[in-house]
């Protein structure tokens, strides 16, 4: 690991007022989620149907079995736990160093490490909405729900709350986000690729001049940020 970088890192935390935390995949892969895009990622694994058709708004129309069945043992890891990234941006926050996160996961492990200010880009597991009465109910209820989830009051259909390919990100969310970048003094892009649209061009809303970028291999914007570290999250939140 580079010293000098981890210590400029240091630096620039401890001196900040309003950081803002930008994360991927690869924040929740040392809690045991795996990530899309790595050799074990989701989208290396072998299906009948490629995942990206599988998580579609089309697909869950019209096949709503395999969705479920997918859904259920691919997208949900209940006993997941917070890692030392979700725990240090929880204490951040509390102390009031940090502004917000901003997230494209769906698996609420910031919230469950404490976070409460979180952006969450691609919705969440642990929320699903009935599609005919709009019941909402939790992950816990959601799963006694039957492989096609029926909702109880109305006998529709209960969807999760998550984004799928061709549906479109939540206005309010992307508002919020958007804003907190926007007055970030320090911004920390952590474990994505950036290579996914619209999420990775929220970067350009950063007006400072502390842009970090953590992610194990490059990304295609690490010639715009001011650090760069090629490194597992892990080891570095545990400097921080």
């Amino acid at each position: 690991m580079n010293e000098e970088n981890i210590r400029k890192l240091q630096s620039w935390v401890s001196e900040a007022k309003s950081i803002v935390f930008f994360g991927g995949a690869g924040v929740s892969t040392e809690s045991g989620i795996p990530d899309f895009r790595s050799p074990d990622g989701l989208y290396h694994q072998q299906y009948d149907y490629p995942p990206e058709t599988i998580i579609s708004h089309t697909f869950y129309e019209r096949r709503p079995e395999i969705f479920f069945r997918f859904y259920r043992e691919r997208m949900l890891f209940p006993d997941a736990k917070p890692n030392i990234c979700h725990k240090k941006l929880a204490e951040w926050e509390k102390e009031g160093k940090l502004l917000a996160v901003v997230t494209q996961n769906i698996d609420g492990l910031h919230q469950m490490a404490g976070s409460r200010r979180v952006y969450e880009l691609h919705g969440s597991v642990h929320r699903s909405t009935c599609q005919k009465c709009g019941a909402k109910y939790d992950l816990e209820t959601f799963l006694k729900l039957g492989d096609i989830p029926k909702c109880p009051a109305c006998g529709g259909r209960v969807k999760p709350d998550v984004v799928l390919y061709e549906e479109g990100l939540d206005g309010d969310v992307i508002r919020g986000a958007v804003d907190a970048i926007g007055r970030a003094d320090v911004l920390i892009v952590a474990g994505t690729s950036l290579t996914v649209y619209p999420a990775a061009a929220f970067l350009d809303e950063y007006r400072g001049n502390r842009l970090v970028l953590i992610n194990k291999t490059a990304t295609p914007r690490d010639g715009i940020a001011d650090l760069v570290l090629h490194e597992k999250l892990g080891d570095v939140f545990s400097r921080l």
